[in-house]
């Protein structure tokens, strides 16, 4: 069973900043705020929620399909994804637009701030997701990402007149649903996907209650930072599993598109939630010891020691046999 990733393709432009924004925060003054941070380093790194999760998927021995827009700049990026086992037919690209732009500034304390250039992600609405689905025969799972909104709700009510199991994660696009879309696009997904504050924003865009919007999907994933990660469903009591101890934070960019790998991997092999879970918090660990969201490498044995570490040997022993055929 393979994972059809619906997203965005960028490129990331990642700065740190060695001080603390609050501390240059002017209470009175938030009106009319004007700044500008002096940063010593920049980082150019390939980006983009699908294709970050893409990449965490095919490193963990998937052949994703990423479905996605991109510019005429996108061919570097795509022999490295495919080199990962990331299957980039579907690709659209672009003849007028270039591949879209994240820009994020980080910093001591690992608050972010971040823009994004849509570029050519605004013609992902383009794309057939039906059309994906039939031509590769073999698809379980959709991941419907951030994408350009359009595509985005394109992609949720194409997936759900097939009657693919579908995951959602309206993260940063948030800001540009409204309430109506909003609703649209998180009904019926099987999995739901936010972090703490979003799942805040969520209530506030959708105008619906916490048990409103559980109703309405089959778990909600909520990412914790460093406690962990919480699962919920209805009739159920929510659980929570600690999170994996990194050996130190580099940058944070992408750990949760890390997780989401894990999880979607662990899902595909036909494991439990909490196993999903323990290895979603693993592999966002690594991704959290290198620069930028695709600047790990998944090196089988020391996930593997890290599961065993965090959560013990049963759930290591279950993820080994997956990891079997994966590349030294």
């Amino acid at each position: 069973m393979r994972v059809a990733v619906s997203g965005s393709i960028a490129t990331d432009h990642l700065m740190v900043f060695p001080g603390v924004f609050a501390d240059q925060l002017i209470p009175d003054r938030l009106d009319s705020l004007s700044l500008s941070f002096l940063v010593d380093d920049l980082e150019v790194r390939h980006g983009g929620v699908a294709a970050n999760i893409a990449y965490g998927l095919g490193s963990l021995g998937h052949a994703p399909v990423l479905v996605g827009a991109a510019g005429p700049d996108f061919g570097d990026y795509r022999i490295r994804l495919e080199e990962c086992g990331v299957d980039t037919d579907f690709v659209h690209i672009s003849s007028e637009r270039q591949t879209a732009r994240f820009t994020c500034l980080t910093d001591r304390r690992e608050n972010q701030i971040a823009s994004f250039y849509s570029g050519a992600m605004a013609e992902a609405r383009d794309i057939d997701l039906r059309q994906v689905v039939c031509r590769t025969g073999d698809i379980g799972v959709v991941l419907v990402s951030p994408n350009d909104p359009a595509a985005m709700l394109k992609h949720a009510e194409q997936t759900r007149s097939l009657g693919v199991a579908f995951a959602v994660d309206p993260s940063q696009q948030l800001a540009r649903l409204d309430r109506d879309e909003t609703r649209q696009l998180v009904t019926g997904a099987r999995w739901l996907f936010t972090n703490e504050y979003e799942a805040s924003l969520l209530q506030e865009r959708t105008g619906w209650t916490h048990a409103d919007i559980l109703s309405r999907v089959g778990v909600w994933v909520t990412t914790l930072g460093a406690e962990g990660v919480r699962t919920e469903a209805v009739g159920e009591q929510p659980r929570t599993v600690h999170a994996v101890v990194p050996r130190g934070i580099v940058d944070p960019t992408g750990a949760g598109d890390a997780f989401r790998a894990g999880f979607l991997a662990a899902v595909c092999w036909g494991q439990t939630l909490d196993l999903s879970v323990r290895l979603g918090c693993a592999v966002a660990s690594l991704s959290l010891e290198g620069i930028g969201a695709q600047g790990y490498t998944l090196d089988p044995a020391s996930l593997l020691q890290r599961i065993e570490n965090a959560y013990g040997s049963a759930p290591a022993g279950a993820v080994a046999q997956h990891l079997e055929k994966l590349r030294p």
